[in-house]
């Protein structure tokens, strides 16, 4: 995974163009990527850096308060590098670590390399398979917990592949739940001696009781990640039909109003 991109690159130089403007930066980002906690941070840089240069005397404590403003914006900037640096290969297709493949991609129509490991169907199938191989191992309605998990992951990566949200959060979050954190709590616990699984931990839980908690606020995360994209999907397509609203629906009210007699 690479972000040594063209598109970055310009980005980068545009930046380092534009150094004295700093600290608008975390608001240009969170402006383009919509993102509103963002946008009110950059704000804050914004309005520090403004006011010091262009209301206080450009000179002597207004002066550190500018850089401090432009310092912490670039320092903000990149921590928020995935929003406006991203990498420029797909993240739910994964080939082998040590390989690279060439794909098409349809929505930015341009070719792109591809490099990793598993992909995340793949991910899900190792997490369904070694649950129902040790289901009896597995207490309570936990296996019947990771097959709903699975299956809910599945859904959303599958939709995902047919049109994807282009929002780097939620595919991190969706990387991290269907690769790290679903598979490590199985294999974690899976590796306990049964002898051990009703021992008291110093939180006072046993694994059992462990491994139920984990797995409930994991199928709660996956539940949010399936939400979000339906609400994510509903806001476009209302925001089409707005546009399609402000732009076409006074012409059909023209024409109905020239057929009345």
């Amino acid at each position: 995974m690479t972000r040594l991109t063209l598109g970055n690159v310009a980005k980068v130089t545009a930046v380092v163009v534009f150094l004295p403007l700093h600290a608008y930066l975390v608001l240009v980002i969170g402006a383009v990527r919509k993102d509103l906690r963002t946008s009110l941070e950059g704000l804050l840089y914004a309005g520090t850096f403004s006011t010091a240069v262009f209301v206080l005397d450009p000179w002597g404590p207004p002066a550190l308060l500018a850089l401090t403003a432009m310092g912490a914006s670039g320092v903000r900037s990149w921590h928020l590098r995935d929003l406006w640096l991203p990498a420029r290969r797909a993240w739910w297709k994964r080939g082998p670590a040590a390989a690279s493949t060439v794909i098409e991609a349809v929505r930015r129509h341009r070719t792109i390399a591809v490099a990793g490991s598993e992909h995340l169907p793949s991910a899900v199938a190792w997490t369904r398979t070694h649950a129902d191989r040790n289901r009896h191992r597995l207490p309570g309605d936990t296996h019947r917990t990771v097959l709903h998990i699975c299956q809910v992951l599945d859904a959303v990566i599958a939709a995902e592949q047919r049109e994807p949200t282009r929002d780097p959060r939620f595919e991190y979050e969706l990387d991290a739940v269907a690769r790290e954190y679903l598979p490590t709590v199985l294999r974690n616990y899976l590796a306990i001696p049964p002898s051990r699984l009703q021992e008291r931990q110093p939180d006072g839980r046993t694994p059992d009781e462990e491994l139920t908690e984990q797995l409930r606020i994991l199928a709660g995360q996956a539940e949010a990640l399936d939400a979000g994209r339906h609400r994510r999907l509903t806001a476009e397509l209302s925001t089409t039909g707005n546009f399609l609203r402000d732009k076409y629906g006074h012409r059909q009210l023209d024409v109905s109003d020239s057929r009345v007699p």
